[in-house]
């Protein structure tokens, strides 16, 4: 019961601690930034529209695609990054962070949503143990106690228990996802930027 309030808490209050102006419920260590810009990943030349126009060209958003794959070894990334520069100027590589972004970006943003939504989950499902937890204690101090009522209290407070737990051991792995999505948008604009101006 004790780790449950606990996380609770946590979850509650830690990100408040963390960073100002977090949502409440965030469950993350890592500071909640719903969106990311482009200048916060690409060092190159601010784009414009006719960058933006580059960036909706098949052959660079079949390119950005295979490259925001994180399946796709960063090694073999670069390789690829490598011969898409060969041919490019200057233009043609900002276009492909332009559309890189492009793809990661909502994706990153959609993952943010959902685990604000998984906290919420989690202080919601904290505060219903709680309430049963209670009930429970209620059932048992009864005069005449119902110990058909107060079984089926129990076994719906371990499966609530279970399902919180098991939720609280994942999140270490959910938390990191758009992490992992900020470093490879990261490290792909600097192997681009790496080739401006050869």
């Amino acid at each position: 019961m004790r780790t449950i309030v606990a996380f609770a808490l946590m979850l509650a209050a830690g990100p408040a601690l963390a960073a100002t102006g977090a949502d409440p419920t965030w469950p993350c260590v890592q500071r909640k930034q719903p969106h990311l810009s482009l200048g916060q990943l690409w060092t190159g030349p601010v784009p414009d529209d006719r960058i933006a126009e580059l960036a909706r060209d098949p052959q660079i958003d079949a390119l950005a695609a295979r490259l925001e794959q994180r399946r796709l070894p960063m090694e073999q990334a670069e390789a690829a990054i490598a011969d898409f520069a060969a041919q490019a100027d200057d233009a043609r590589l900002t276009a492909l962070m332009v559309a890189i972004f492009n793809k990661i970006e909502p994706d990153r943003s959609a993952l943010i949503a959902g685990i604000a939504r998984y906290g919420q989950s989690q202080v919601d499902l904290a505060r219903r143990i709680e309430e049963r937890r209670a009930a429970m204690a209620e059932l048992e101090a009864a005069a005449d106690p119902d110990f058909d009522a107060i079984d089926a209290a129990e076994e719906a407070l371990d499966w609530e228990q279970r399902i919180f737990t098991e939720r609280q051991q994942s999140l270490t792995y959910v938390c990191e996802t758009p992490v992992i999505l900020e470093q490879r948008a990261f490290a792909l604009g600097r192997a681009i930027a790496g080739h401006l101006g050869n």
